[in-house]
């Protein structure tokens, strides 16, 4: 079975369809699927549910789907350093299900396990809670979160084989492998694609067996917060 193709579009073809749940790894600008990202930008899906983190910067990232207006829904537990995300929420015009980071990291990676629901303290007494099931293990409550099932995954990783096994570079790593787990489809854009064998087993982050297209290409790579300090003297 042929995993490879040639760029993010036909990577894409006959996955996508207006109102669909789409989970993406990355961490603000770190690890982010951006050819895939353009790619749907570029499709012209609608009423798109987004399962991230976060979503980019205003003009890169997942920032683009918001400023061409597909994305409907979005479920993540950061807002900051996209104003358009800010706006659109305040504004009534986004839907936002806000998740603790763990809890959400832990929702994807239930998904992608089979496991439907579980059991967390986090958010216990907030307005995280409400309206969700309240349990008490042990004289303490927890509430009772769903595990995420996307319809498709879109991650970032660094090198992969031809089989789909993937390694992540750093903390790039992030919510790629809970987000890659949990789509029914995993699309995965990688930096470079080596020979089947060539990986060393031990080295593996995520088993091919949970992705079905790879794409390669130039990546952007942009630094989020860029900070510097003057040059010292000698």
């Amino acid at each position: 079975m042929n995993k490879i193709y040639p760029d993010a579009r036909s990577a894409l073809s006959g996955v996508l369809r207006d109102g669909m749940l789409i989970a993406a790894g990355g961490f603000g600008l770190c690890g982010i699927p951006e050819l895939l990202i353009a790619a749907i930008r570029d499709s012209g899906v609608t009423g798109l549910t987004v399962a991230s983190n976060n979503a980019g910067v205003d003009d890169f990232g997942l920032g683009q789907l918001l400023a061409t207006r597909q994305v409907k829904k979005m479920i993540s537990s950061y807002v900051g350093e996209n104003a358009e995300f800010m706006r659109q929420y305040l504004s009534g015009e986004l839907e936002l299900e806000f998740n603790p980071q763990g809890t959400l990291a832990e929702r994807m990676r239930a998904g992608g396990a089979g496991i439907p629901g579980f059991y967390t303290k986090t958010g216990v007494g907030t307005v995280i809670a409400e309206g969700k099931e309240v349990k008490t293990f042990d004289g303490q409550d927890y509430i009772l979160e769903r595990g995420i099932v996307a319809d498709l995954s879109i991650v970032k990783a660094w090198k992969a084989d031809t089989s789909g096994n993937l390694v992540f570079r750093k903390t790039a790593r992030n919510f790629n492998v809970p987000a890659a787990t949990c789509g029914k489809i995993c699309v995965a854009e990688v930096e470079e694609i080596v020979p089947l064998g060539s990986l060393d087993p031990d080295h593996i982050h995520l088993p091919g067996i949970y992705v079905h297209r790879i794409v390669t290409g130039a990546h952007e790579k942009r630094i989020e917060q860029r900070t510097t300090r003057k040059k010292e003297s000698v």
